[in-house]
């Protein structure tokens, strides 16, 4: 089994959209996972995505045979003074995600600051999943919560998606967050979340005193050829995209550098 790859725009904050569009294809891609173009992180925000430019969007992609696989939010539901503020963000996401036949938009638990805190805040998410999976499911779009933050670890985040009760709610399985922040193994997180994981990220790193520094992918510790025979044996035929957070990390190499070695990392093992 092969995957169709795609890229996050984390790992190319300076280029702009044309150039997005034409590196993918240059490179190897077969989508993108948008979060961020030309320094617009609101995506309903962005130039390409304003609605006077999304049939323009729609053509450029399809002329490409590009697939945007995903729309990265940065909606979270752990803070409830801006609860609502939250929701209605979600809600214009999977409005953009449906308008351009985007299946997922993806958001975050996030944090947990204090035990007592675990229960009202694990409510306070379902229930955020809960509302953006009914206004999703209606038009035929997916809402994915990431493992990250205190949620990458895989046994919290069952807690929450077994209780949610919509088919419009998966998992987004960045596999290097409960393996790199948590010590898990990648079975592990597979037992714990596999029937809810509907998308996939990868990305690489090393050991550095007490944190960690990202590099290239396969020339760090991250188990990239138990992940994939893994991804197969568990049956996933989704999206691996590759996210490479240069906007938050500049220091690492650039995405002339990162894009096409990822997928020439890839190929050893599909």
């Amino acid at each position: 089994m092969s995957y169709p790859l795609a890229f996050t725009t984390l790992g190319c904050p300076d280029w702009g959209w044309q150039e997005i569009l034409d590196n993918a294809v240059k490179m190897g891609y077969q989508g993108i996972e948008v979060r961020g173009v030309a320094g617009e992180m609101d995506l309903p925000k962005a130039e390409p995505f304003l609605v006077p430019n999304r049939e323009r969007t729609r053509k450029d992609l399809a002329e490409r045979g590009l697939s945007i696989c995903c729309l990265g939010s940065s909606v979270r539901f752990d803070d409830t003074a801006s609860f609502e503020s939250q929701i209605d963000s979600g809600k214009a996401y999977i409005d953009l995600a449906a308008d351009l036949g985007v299946p997922f938009v993806r958001v975050f638990g996030d944090r947990i600051p204090s035990a007592e805190l675990e229960e009202p805040i694990t409510e306070q998410i379902v229930r955020g999943l809960e509302t953006l999976g009914a206004y999703a499911a209606a038009k035929g779009v997916a809402v994915l919560i990431e493992t990250h933050g205190d949620f990458s670890l895989s046994k919290r985040l069952r807690r929450v998606v077994e209780r949610v009760g919509s088919a419009a709610v998966g998992v987004l399985w960045d596999m290097h967050h409960p393996w790199r922040f948590h010590g898990e193994r990648l079975q592990e997180t597979v037992d714990a979340l596999g029937p809810w994981v509907r998308h996939v990220h990868l990305k690489d790193s090393v050991g550095q005193g007490q944190g960690y520094r990202y590099t290239l992918m396969g020339q760090g510790e991250f188990p990239l050829g138990e992940a994939i025979a893994l991804l197969k044996r568990a049956g996933y035929s989704g999206w691996i995209s590759f996210e490479w957070e240069k906007r938050w990390h500049p220091e690492i190499e650039p995405p002339e550098v990162a894009f096409p070695q990822f997928v020439e990392a890839l190929r050893l093992h599909l």
